[in-house]
């Protein structure tokens, strides 16, 4: 699968197969966090891979109710270990560097022909609770992985001229 192709046919998955993950996949969604750029090359992250069903289920309520975490064969937690370097333009390395790598797997998972939904919607105290995670680290996301039982639409997307600027903003 080509990039763009992983980037066009991605959808948010909600509904899983009740089927278990091949390992050689979770190990190449994996790698594909480990060779993500981060600022400085400093790699300040941590992922915590969830496949216990009842710590899946522990983490519904975490999760604002979502109770697809649950049924998703494996949850991914993406955590950074430092939380306050800010990169020369005012931001915070990490929410950044969390970001490429979440997206680096959710594309890799994609070519893996696996579903994923990102997770913004938590409590990071009750997941850090649950996962025993020390207070002085930070969760920037998580998401779930599976074998998806939908197939959802692709959602409406504004249009070139409502987002793309040449040479100055408009």
């Amino acid at each position: 699968m080509e990039v763009f192709d992983a980037i066009t046919n991605r959808r948010s998955i909600r509904k899983y197969k009740d089927t278990e993950i091949e390992e050689n996949k979770i190990t190449k969604i994996l790698e594909a966090a480990r060779l993500a750029p981060s600022a400085a090359n400093r790699q300040e992250w941590k992922f915590v891979i969830v496949k216990n069903k009842a710590t899946r289920e522990n983490l519904v309520d975490a999760a604002n109710g979502q109770k697809f975490v649950a049924e998703a064969p494996v949850l991914i937690v993406a955590c950074s270990t430092e939380s306050e370097s800010k990169m020369p333009c005012g931001q915070y390395a990490y929410t950044v560097d969390l970001s490429i790598a979440l997206s680096f797997m959710i594309l890799e998972a994609t070519e893996q022909e696996l579903g994923t939904c990102w997770l913004g919607a938590f409590d990071e105290n009750m997941v850090k609770r649950i996962l025993d995670i020390p207070d002085e680290i930070r969760i920037v996301g998580m998401f779930t992985l599976g074998n998806a039982d939908e197939k959802p639409a692709p959602r409406p997307r504004k249009n070139e001229k409502q987002i793309i600027f040449y040479e100055k903003y408009q």
